[in-house]
């Protein structure tokens, strides 16, 4: 098992100070210290420049991804004005993401991981393509936007696991965190720079020119992982198999800490995501413009939560912390479905984005410190499942409940679910609420649950 890192609480600087000398530190000082404290530390983009050529090509890739992500369901709404039409979206994306996740994680362990990324980046910009292509047709057809939709998973799950398994080998052990929380940050812009942006983009140059910029996108990020050295697998490592993919399940199923994180986040996302219902709570309340501020507006609770993410290192029950996160999720989205005013409406999902992006940061947290580097690529496919499913599930719950007590009640009823269910799988999985990373079982390093 890999040690958790050292997570000083306090600048290395001012602690010897406080040692040599009996006088406590200025207030001043210690309110400095503080604020360091909270600020995402950039060195690992500063030491590593594979890293940086990463980080900065998958930024442009998110941020063009992201358009995307915003266009796609306004044009099966426009086209249908259904919103169950846009949460079977999910739906269609679900089972061919759950699939291709496990292969992909099994290929991350077994192949150059640079290699999978550009590839399937590659594959990736080619759906794009397609996307518009449909977009300039006198009349644009519905299922060509179901199965790009598809085909856009089946590479999202190969690529995933590679992605997440590669940034441990481009950074010292003890930058880990750090790369994390600059990988959050680096989505996190994007979420609310992408979504806005193609709001902006479909109401004044039209679908089309929406596409157009995520395919431009992609041929910067690939310039980007061109630049890269290769990943080569460990000498040791087995050729992709199922069995292989079963050690993984395996491994996962032994460790209730890691159950946790799975349930937790599948239960609050299958009853509290509301993204299915943005366009139509969009129509009522602007409009086009108001579309990406409503998919804005939870990344901005998101990065909000990133950038005064240093207090997280002094919290050590994580598990109690994943489940509180979540029940604040569900409780944003109650927020935002009982609000008649768009701002009310926003800050309630920027406060769901900031439960969620707790949850992430320690559901992250207990995955880099207790998993094995051997089985990193298996592991973040499953993982890949566990925050993917959720969502998709939760859209396709969600268009369902709007076609029977509207848009407002959906939205109100799964949130309020998502506080009960995550207070259910909180009673329901006492190891994993007593989890804490301090307490190690005999034999290994990571924490374990503690009574």
């Amino acid at each position: 098992m890999s040690e958790p890192p050292d997570f000083p609480d306090r600048n290395p600087d001012l602690r010897e100070a406080e040692r040599l000398s009996p006088m406590p530190p200025p207030v001043e000082a210690g309110s400095r210290s503080r604020l360091r404290g909270l600020a995402v530390d950039v060195s690992p983009l500063r030491r590593h420049r594979d890293f940086r050529l990463l980080w900065f090509g998958q930024g442009v890739s998110f941020l063009g991804g992201m358009v995307t992500y915003v266009a796609i369901p306004y044009q099966v709404y426009h086209l249908t004005g259904s919103s169950l039409a846009v949460g079977l979206l999910g739906l269609v994306e679900l089972v061919p993401l759950l699939a291709a996740a496990l292969v992909g994680g099994a290929l991350a362990d077994a192949l150059d991981r640079r290699l999978m990324v550009r590839l399937t980046e590659a594959a990736l910009a080619a759906c794009s393509a397609c996307l518009l292509a449909n977009s300039l047709l006198p009349h644009p057809a519905v299922w060509p936007l179901y199965l790009l939709s598809a085909a856009s998973a089946v590479m999202d799950g190969f690529q995933r696991p590679s992605l997440d398994a590669l940034v441990p080998r481009l950074v010292e052990r003890d930058e880990v965190p750090a790369a994390a929380a600059l990988q959050t940050v680096r989505f996190e812009l994007a979420a609310i720079g992408g979504p806005a942006l193609g709001g902006v983009l479909i109401a004044t140059v039209g679908l089309p020119a929406t596409y157009g910029f995520d395919l431009i996108t992609f041929a910067a990020s690939l310039g980007l992982l061109s630049m890269m050295r290769a990943v080569p697998p460990a000498p040791d490592a087995e050729r992709p198999s199922l069995r292989r993919i079963r050690e993984g399940w395996d491994y996962a199923r032994s460790r209730p800490e890691l159950i946790g994180t799975y349930v937790v986040d599948i239960v609050a996302m299958f009853f509290g995501m509301p993204m299915a219902l943005f366009p139509a709570a969009a129509t009522a309340l602007g409009g086009p413009g108001v579309l990406g501020l409503l998919y804005a507006a939870p990344a901005v609770g998101s990065l909000i939560t990133t950038a005064t993410s240093g207090w997280s290192s002094r919290v050590h029950r994580h598990g109690a912390a994943v489940c509180v996160a979540a029940a604040v999720w569900g409780a944003g989205v109650v927020t935002f479905g009982l609000a008649s005013d768009l701002w009310l409406a926003l800050a309630g999902l920027v406060i769901a984005g900031g439960g969620d992006m707790v949850s992430g940061l320690f559901r992250s947290t207990i995955w880099n410190q207790t998993i094995p580097d051997n089985l990193r690529g298996r592991l973040a496919g499953i993982e890949q499942v566990s925050y993917s499913t959720g969502p998709l599930l939760g859209n396709v719950e969600s268009g369902a409940a709007a076609s029977l007590v509207g848009v407002r009640g959906a939205i109100v009823s799964g949130g309020v679910l998502c506080v009960v269910g995550v207070g259910v799988a909180a009673l329901m999985l006492p190891a994993f609420w007593r989890y804490d990373n301090r307490a190690p079982a005999p034999g290994e390093t990571a924490g374990r649950s503690v009574a």
